[in-house]
């Protein structure tokens, strides 16, 4: 079955922002992919980190395990079993004259039940313990993504193609626009192919776990990006479309 390829993802990142420092140098852009490249290597380390089974919580638990049933073991026979200094000292055929303690034994049985639901508790805590970890790092990793959708919508957002086309007078508070239609066009497709990237940075965490809650959170981050891409798509087919209008007349 085809999975993503985190390094790829990364690979493709650092070629776009190398396009993006080639085509805007020294632009607040080229900072952003600079550091989405290193959040994109962070991301493909902590992925596969995650993945990986956390062998001191498993052990552990093993150990939790063998103690809950040797306990289990030494209650039944001090409660109801013959012990074994007994059964050493008996003489030839005495097995038959040994009997059990009924109130030891109904002693030893209630003793055994709340082992059990102790020891049930216990194991499930620590078998979740894995799972919560995993999801606590994956969920603190996600939400820095999603921070980095809003910081790449943010330096979109007064990029205004009808303004640029049309060459209306600024004011003192307009932000300067200094980008013909070519460098808008080629800026706005930089942003837009972040926000998918950082999408797919994000589905690397949902790749091996099935944790409804880490599935959830992918799925948001992937809508913003998807929902933030839509807005620059919009502005990149208003651009074509003032370009169809201007070589028209």
């Amino acid at each position: 079955m085809a999975t993503l390829n985190a390094d790829k993802v990364v690979r493709t990142l650092e070629r776009l922002q190398a396009r993006v420092d080639a085509r805007f140098p020294n632009s607040g852009l080229g900072g952003v992919a600079h550091e989405l490249v290193v959040e994109a290597r962070r991301t493909a380390d902590q992925a596969a980190a995650i993945a990986r089974p956390f062998y001191v919580t498993r052990a552990f638990t093993g150990l939790v395990i063998l103690a809950i049933v040797a306990t289990g073991v030494e209650l039944w026979w001090l409660g109801g079993a013959p012990g074994l200094d007994r059964l050493l000292a008996l003489p030839p055929g005495g097995l038959q004259r040994v009997r059990f303690d009924p109130l030891g034994l109904a002693a030893g049985l209630e003793a055994l039940v709340n082992l059990a639901i102790l020891g049930a508790l216990a194991l499930w805590f620590l078998i979740n313990a894995e799972a919560r970890a995993k999801r606590k790092r994956t969920l603190e990793a996600l939400h820095g993504l999603r921070s980095l959708a809003h910081v790449i919508d943010m330096h979109q957002l007064t990029k205004d193609p009808t303004v640029v086309l049309s060459q209306a007078p600024t004011t003192a508070a307009s932000p300067v626009r200094s980008m013909d239609q070519f460098l808008l066009t080629r800026y706005l497709d930089y942003c837009a192919e972040m926000l998918a990237l950082i999408g797919k940075l994000a589905a690397l965490y949902a790749a091996r776990t099935q944790d409804p809650q880490v599935v959830a959170a992918v799925n948001d981050v992937e809508g913003l990006c998807t929902d933030l891409g839509r807005k620059i798509w919009q502005k990149i087919t208003i651009l074509s479309a003032l370009d169809e209008r201007a070589a028209g007349r």
